[in-house]
């Protein structure tokens, strides 16, 4: 088995579902703040439909991955932020069918499927913002526009912070989580 090593910022989502694209809008926010404030070395900032195959292929061989995507909880509050830590092999509750992702597959199935082919992440952390608006069209609303900075600077704590564990104790999966 390859060592892990760096960091995947993954961004699911769709530009074009207003709030669902919340994750795409802290991508690029990230992009923008990197010429003042870069990220560790070899941390990599990507984009993602949350396509299964697609996922792997981004966090593959990654110490870290922090994975950001929008919810539409039942009731919402538009712009509260929700973080996890999914220790490697741990898996989370699959949510009911559509009830928390605009995509076919949630990142739940995915993480799973991952899981079976042994092609999943290291240490994740996942990011999930409530949205409030998922209809066709462009923009976030301005309650989830409003939780991106705060938002970017606890990605970039993280990043920093659990990068810097990973480089110190050279973290593979199964070892114990300082």
């Amino acid at each position: 088995m390859k060592p892990l090593a760096g960091t995947a910022v993954i961004g699911i989502g769709n530009e074009f579902r207003r709030d669902d694209g919340v994750g795409w809008a802290t991508i690029a926010l990230l992009c923008e703040r990197q010429a003042r404030r870069p990220l560790p070395s070899g941390t990599e900032l990507a984009r993602s439909d949350g396509d299964p195959g697609r996922l792997m292929t981004l966090w593959e061989d990654k110490a870290l991955t922090l994975v950001i995507d929008a919810c539409f909880p039942p009731a919402a509050q538009p712009g509260r932020t929700h973080r996890w830590c999914v220790a490697p092999g741990e898996m989370p509750h699959l949510a009911a069918a559509g009830r928390q992702s605009t995509h076919g597959l949630g990142l739940a199935e995915a993480l799973c499927l991952a899981d079976r082919l042994g092609r999943g992440p290291g240490r994740l952390i996942v990011y999930a913002i409530e949205g409030a608006d998922r209809s066709l069209g462009t923009g976030l609303t301005p309650a989830v526009a409003a939780a991106l900075p705060l938002l970017v600077r606890r990605i970039e704590e993280d990043a920093r912070l659990h990068g810097e564990r990973t480089r110190r104790t050279r973290f593979e999966p199964g070892s114990p989580l300082a």
